[in-house]
């Protein structure tokens, strides 16, 4: 069950392939995150030293959390895979010159998890291009709802 999707990745990148991550996560963020309360529009992934990390992802704390827990809205998360698809990504990230995006938040077996893409920039151009097969595949089935 998707929480949370990034459609301006897909504007942006061609995704290439995806993984699924686990994401490290306080108590309060995994209850901000049931309510509805998370973004990962401006959302971006970084490998440091051998480790993926989530950048940017802002989950409003609930007005109920904890008096004594100060909670940090955008703060760094670490994202779990398997070190093989570490170092799968590690690879063609620094060699390919590839980007890695999340690009949904969901439940996964009542785990919270990232759909991080492999992801290559779009030009403008190509922007161009897939805002014009939408607009077709749109008036296509307005014309086809039309004539039945």
């Amino acid at each position: 069950m998707s929480i949370v999707t990034n459609k301006k990745a897909f504007h942006d990148y061609f995704i290439e392939e995806k993984f699924e991550a686990g994401i490290a996560l306080e108590g309060w963020e995994v209850k901000a995150i049931r309510a509805g309360r998370s973004n990962i529009k401006e959302a971006y992934v970084t490998i440091r030293s051998g480790e993926i990390f989530l950048f940017g992802m802002h989950i409003t704390p609930l007005a109920e959390a904890s008096t004594h827990v100060h909670p940090d809205p955008v703060r760094t998360r670490k994202l779990l895979l398997h070190a093989k698809e570490i170092s799968k990504l590690i690879g063609l990230v620094e060699r390919a010159g590839y980007t890695l995006m999340p690009l949904d938040l969901h439940f996964e077996h009542g785990r919270i998890k990232v759909e991080v893409g492999l992801a290559k920039g779009k030009k403008q151009h190509d922007k161009r291009e897939a805002e014009k097969e939408r607009d077709w595949a749109r008036e296509k089935a307005r014309l086809m709802r039309v004539k039945t």
